[in-house]
């Protein structure tokens, strides 16, 4: 793969530093891509290695190849997710840029059917029962519980109420998420107390219809879901402040950025539930297990606590000087894939700072992330911005975890979809090594 060619039939050919720093990784890695045959090479004429930057490109799109130490990777064919330099493309779309433009609801209609919604999208509404039955289930559960521990309850009593749950054809499937998220949103008490003559999942929220009119700072209110926003029902589960127009925005934009995200931890557990073709609502609840975890879903949960312990700008030195010294991980810096910097955080972080300039949230993520360089830490992710988020909108403890499982379930749905296509299981193998 390393022919010699004359420099004129490589104008426009990029060098291995160029190259490397597409691709986010070392040249030393980049030369181990090419003697596995990932990535083509050719020589100029004085000898220099050069790569076609389309194919470089190319690569970075559909996720290149790696392996981090203290991780195990496995891999897995899919057409859904491509995992660039710095951001995910959604069916060959980049993510970001669809969340500046649709909601979660179309955006899940792209991951199960491969298209955009050309007209409506189809109603995203839960049946009567299933919500009855769902909020029964949590009645005993202390008032502490988080929100990612009640939708644990909640699916499996929504899934013992549809009789279909086993048709695993993909229009079937998609039902079931057009009935399984909406049911996973209302089911979710109301803060503070409040009863259900208050539910405002009911009407739209305090700050105005957003159906009537496009939201401030975009275009995702052009038009509303058929069924209602989801993002307007999912707010007041969350908090009791009022559903300000510019903050739903941020969190429609959280929700369609957080669809999926390739074969993350908690997409793995869902692929290999419908591998061996468990129902549809069974997938789902094998993503929330993994979801749960400190180092996925749960990582928003550790930055609401960081900010917390921060209290102030003028803490954060000395709150993180401390956890290190303690030897604790910092939550919201470093991505395994995004060594350079997690695109989805500096958008949700843009959008967030548009939506509320001066809030005192935004000041302490700002020092926090000050902070970091002087400290050596990676790049903020997206956990960051999401638990910030929350800190702003006045949400409960846990809201960033809600926020990325109602949004992930969309995308765990779409990977069930493939693995019911696919006629062998997934079987993972153990390298078994005896106890010295």
């Amino acid at each position: 793969m390393a022919d010699d060619h004359s420099d004129d039939l490589l104008a426009g050919w990029i060098g291995a530093e160029a190259a490397a720093r597409r691709l986010g990784v070392k040249t030393a890695t980049l030369y181990a891509y090419v003697s596995r045959g990932v990535l083509g090479r050719r020589r100029s004429a004085a000898g220099h290695s050069l790569f076609d930057p389309a194919e470089v490109d190319q690569l970075a799109r559909r996720g290149r190849p790696r392996r981090r130490a203290g991780t195990s990777e496995v891999t897995i064919e899919s057409g859904i997710t491509a995992l660039g330099t710095d951001r995910p493309f959604f069916r060959g779309r980049d993510a970001l840029s669809l969340a500046r433009t649709h909601r979660l609801e179309e955006v899940a209609e792209l991951l199960w059917t491969g298209e955009l919604p050309a007209g409506p999208v189809p109603e995203w509404v839960a049946a009567p029962p299933a919500i009855a039955a769902g909020r029964a289930a949590q009645s005993g559960l202390p008032a502490g519980v988080l929100p990612i521990e009640r939708l644990q309850v909640v699916v499996p009593t929504v899934a013992a109420l549809d009789p279909l749950r086993h048709n695993l054809q993909r229009d079937a499937v998609a039902a079931i998420g057009r009935s399984l998220v909406p049911a996973m949103v209302e089911c979710l008490p109301l803060p503070g107390g409040r009863s259900a003559g208050a539910d405002l999942g009911d009407r739209p929220p305090a700050g105005g219809d957003l159906g009537d009119r496009p939201p401030a700072g975009g275009d995702l209110g052009d038009r509303p879901p058929a069924g209602g926003d989801l993002a307007a029902r999912l707010w007041p589960r969350l908090t009791a402040a009022p559903a300000e127009p510019a903050l739903l925005v941020v969190l429609r934009t959280a929700l369609a950025l957080l669809a999926d995200h390739e074969v993350a931890a908690s997409t793995l557990a869902a692929r290999v539930a419908a591998s061996v073709r468990a129902d549809p609502y069974a997938a789902v609840i094998a993503g929330l297990g993994a979801t749960s975890g400190a180092l996925h879903g749960g990582a928003s949960l550790g930055v609401e606590a960081l900010l917390a312990e921060v209290g102030e700008p003028g803490n954060a030195e000395r709150v993180i000087g401390q956890r290190l010294r303690r030897g604790e991980r910092i939550p919201g810096f470093g991505h395994p894939v995004y060594r350079d910097g997690d695109g989805r955080a500096g958008l949700l972080f843009d959008v967030l700072r548009a939506a509320a300039p001066c809030h005192p949230a935004l000041a302490l993520a700002d020092a926090v992330r000050a902070e970091a360089p002087r400290r050596h830490l990676p790049a903020p992710n997206v956990d960051l911005a999401l638990g910030t988020f929350t800190r702003v909108a006045g949400m409960i403890t846990g809201a960033g975890e809600a926020i990325f499982a109602i949004a992930r379930t969309a995308g765990w749905l779409a990977h069930a979809m493939e693995e019911y296509d696919n006629p062998t299981r997934l079987r993972l193998r153990a390298a078994y090594r005896a106890r010295p």
